[in-house]
């Protein structure tokens, strides 16, 4: 019994670290300029902006959920209540359940994210090739200098003017700095950082449901214990 309130104790409070640092991270991904620049890009079909919201949202409520599944586990480890522990499980299932589809969707659309960043800047960089539309050339100027980049390799090898007119002063256009693969770089380091995350607090919550059931029934039965073999006189 002391050895699964210590635990839990000290798994409610890596709990709490990582809802923390899931809020922290969705709120870095939702206002960082790098993911701002691309979702705000003014496109009927820009797939990244359902993606950016959708998550920032997500990982908000994954965070409450988790830091809320520590905080009553151990108030719960503490009062050894089985109310409190009860409703420690149900928010650690609730996280569970978050998490479990969040890292299958990483899963089976591992390149998603970047994709549809990738096809908004491709939009931006087509459009200001083919106009001379001063607002697309501001937005792919703001995404060359965001991610210190200069234009794409294209196939009708008529970008120079592209580069020169959008490019930060003293960059050159070469295969290094190539945006395509700059953004996909970026992405990929991101994502894994991200799906780490999401395999850590996996597995925290999974011994956080193991740890408040043992302790539900461990003051259930204790409890129990207690009272048999107690009697009460009444007066007549």
């Amino acid at each position: 019994m002391r050895t699964t309130k210590c635990q839990l104790l000290v798994t409610s409070l890596c709990v709490m670290l990582l809802g923390f640092s899931i809020a922290t991270l969705s709120t870095v991904t939702h206002y960082g300029l790098h993911f701002t620049l691309i979702s705000n890009v003014s496109l009927d079909s820009n797939a990244y902006r359902v993606i950016h919201h959708t998550a920032f949202y997500f990982g908000i409520c994954l965070s409450m959920a988790l830091i809320l599944a520590a905080v009553l586990s151990s108030a719960a480890t503490v009062r050894e209540s089985r109310c409190l522990t009860a409703m420690g499980f149900f928010c650690f299932a609730l996280a569970f359940c978050g998490l479990i589809p969040a890292a299958c969707w990483r899963y089976t659309h591992s390149t998603e994210v970047e994709d549809s960043m990738m096809d908004v800047y491709d939009f931006v960089y087509e459009e200001v090739r083919r106009s001379t539309s001063s607002f697309r050339r501001h937005e792919l100027t703001a995404i060359h200098e965001a991610f210190l980049c200069c234009g794409k390799h294209s196939p009708f090898g008529d970008t120079t003017n592209v580069e020169n007119k959008t490019c930060p002063p003293g960059q050159v256009q070469d295969e290094e700095q190539d945006c395509l693969q700059k953004i996909q770089d970026f992405l990929k380091k991101h994502m894994d950082f991200v799906f780490s995350l999401l395999g850590v607090a996996i597995g925290f919550t999974v011994y956080g449901m193991v740890l408040t059931s043992f302790l539900w029934f461990s003051i259930h039965f204790s409890s129990n214990l207690y009272r048999k073999g107690k009697y009460i006189l009444r007066e007549r």
